[in-house]
């Protein structure tokens, strides 16, 4: 009888399980935005260049968000030190590229 509370209260402190829906959802956006992308480059000889390179970062940063929470979890409690060492990797990189632009134009 012990042994049967035990096992009810671990089943109870492990983290909630999404479900396929949210799988399911995140995909479908994961797909329509890739969709998007190729449809403004496939267009580009008729869209203002500088449009479609805007539409694509948007497009990434967002593909980057949904590929972040819902297949690596990173929504999830618990998982702050690795965000705090991918916002850290991304800090270096970005500094690494402006101190590569600013060395090579000035």
């Amino acid at each position: 009888m012990t042994t049967h509370q035990v096992t009810s209260d671990n089943s109870k402190r492990r983290h909630k399980h999404e479900g396929k829906q949210k799988h399911i959802i995140a995909f479908i956006f994961s797909i329509v935005l890739t969709l998007i992308a190729f449809a403004t480059v496939g267009s580009a000889g008729e869209v203002n260049p500088t449009f479609t390179v805007i539409i694509l970062l948007v497009m990434a940063v967002l593909q980057v968000v949904i590929q972040m929470g819902y297949w690596m979890h990173m929504k999830d409690k618990g998982h702050m030190i690795p965000i705090m060492f991918m916002i850290g990797g991304a800090i270096i990189a970005l500094t690494a590229i402006v101190m590569a632009v600013y060395w090579v134009w000035w």
